[in-house]
């Protein structure tokens, strides 16, 4: 008889990994997970040691704009401030993404505001995309144990 690769099978795999159902349902376990796969932290304490910053400027004029960059000493307008603080989750989860943090030496990203939505939008998007390439990973695992697909 041949075992089957089933969801719950799959999700016993991911939640191991942080990246199942349990993780989905609870906000702080997936960010968790996120962080810890990456081998990010979020400070709000300004400093140098930072290796990504993330925070609010404002203009000659008055209007607030968004600055997401690796030196606060070489600020490349159009490739470092964004007028919308929306547009700041995608900077952040391709700086996460690609960036070499570890777990015994974490990138460290400061972010003026640590409770701001592009934050979330930004950790969400990351589980999802990991929780993916996991996902085919176990697949191919079970299968080389010898389970089939239904």
């Amino acid at each position: 008889m041949n075992k089957l690769i089933t969801e719950e099978l799959i999700d016993e795999r991911l939640e191991a990994k942080g990246f199942g159902e349990k993780q989905v349902n609870e906000e702080g376990l997936a960010k968790e997970s996120v962080l810890k796969h990456y081998g990010v932290e979020f400070t709000d304490r300004f400093d140098d040691n930072a290796d990504f910053y993330v925070y609010e400027e404002s203009t000659a004029d008055g209007y607030s704009v968004w600055v997401a960059t690796h030196d606060t000493n070489k600020i490349c307008i159009n490739e470092n401030v964004y007028y919308y603080d929306h547009q700041l989750s995608d900077a952040l989860k391709d700086h996460i993404k690609y960036c070499n943090g570890y777990d015994e030496f974490r990138e460290k990203i400061y972010v003026e505001d640590i409770e701001a939505g592009f934050i979330d939008d930004a950790v969400e998007e990351l589980f999802v995309y990991v929780a993916e390439r996991l996902e085919e990973e176990i697949i191919n695992e079970l299968i080389d144990e010898g389970y089939v697909q239904d």
